[in-house]
């Protein structure tokens, strides 16, 4: 039923939104999280402070992959769940710098914040804020049970986002339900973002899933290196579909068969 779903997601049973309020959320300028700059009495700032790891605890393995482990945490400055990912560096490559700095800079309601950056000689860890579901998770419950009010807020979070990223000449290049969280009040805000390009960053989810291609446009799956925004409104539509039928457009399983479904759909 739509109360097991919105009890397994801790979502709101119904997150739609009226006439009035979508069109107050377009007009309006997005909300940008406020900055993590209160500290808990119970720290001892000659211990802990921005850029050191002893300033989180680790609570739960959230997943693990190839190159890295993502882990639940608390901050001890300010008592808030973090999500920690610690990232083991390839010798060659080193830090994804200019990657990171881009992502630090990405100040949008509709987007993860990083709020630190611990670099040691061999991992980095990204301290990011905590969101409890992706839509992946929230599609797998809901089934093909989402209203269109719900697929429209999710949308208009998700297109506002990008348009945000885009604006400053930045691309996500790996958009999917994984990638896109939700927090208890139905917020949708995307995740490792501008991190895609970056080779030392992981190819597996949260969940220990291998990076799917099922949002991937033909060019991408054909070799080609040279792309724009289009690769990402490309999985801007695939996820749309999907939020609508409850199904994904193109599940394929190899390139090959990707780009079969792709070319028998759209010729």
């Amino acid at each position: 039923s739509l109360q097991d779903v919105s009890k397994r997601l801790s979502l709101p049973m119904d997150i739609r939104l009226p006439p009035e309020f979508l069109q107050k959320l377009q007009m309006e300028s997005p909300e940008f999280p406020k900055p993590l700059s209160r500290m808990s009495r119970r720290a001892s700032l000659s211990d802990i402070g921005f850029g050191k790891l002893e300033t989180y605890v680790k609570l739960d393995k959230l997943g693990e992959g190839t190159y890295a482990t993502v882990f639940k945490g608390r901050s001890k400055l300010t008592e808030n769940l973090v999500a920690l990912k610690e990232i083991r560096l390839e010798h060659e490559e080193g830090a994804p710098c200019t990657a990171i700095r881009e992502v630090k800079n990405l100040k949008h309601a509709n987007i993860v914040t990083l709020h630190d950056i611990i670099h040691t000689e061999r991992s980095l860890t990204l301290v990011f804020e905590y969101l409890e579901n992706d839509l992946k998770q929230y599609l797998d419950n809901c089934g093909n049970l989402m209203s269109v009010h719900n697929v429209k807020i999710f949308m208009f979070q998700l297109l506002r986002g990008l348009a945000y990223c885009h604006g400053r000449k930045i691309l996500h290049r790996d958009l999917k339900p994984q990638n896109l969280l939700i927090n208890e009040r139905g917020e949708l805000k995307l995740a490792d973002f501008g991190l895609a390009r970056a080779k030392s960053v992981p190819t597996k989810t949260y969940s220990n899933e291998v990076v799917t291609l099922w949002y991937r446009p033909p060019d991408v799956l054909l070799g080609s290196t040279e792309y724009s925004t289009p690769i990402d409104m490309w999985g801007v539509g695939c996820i749309h579909y999907e939020m609508v039928t409850g199904r994904p457009m193109f599940p394929g399983s190899t390139v090959k068969e990707e780009l079969h479904l792709i070319f028998r759909l759209l010729g």
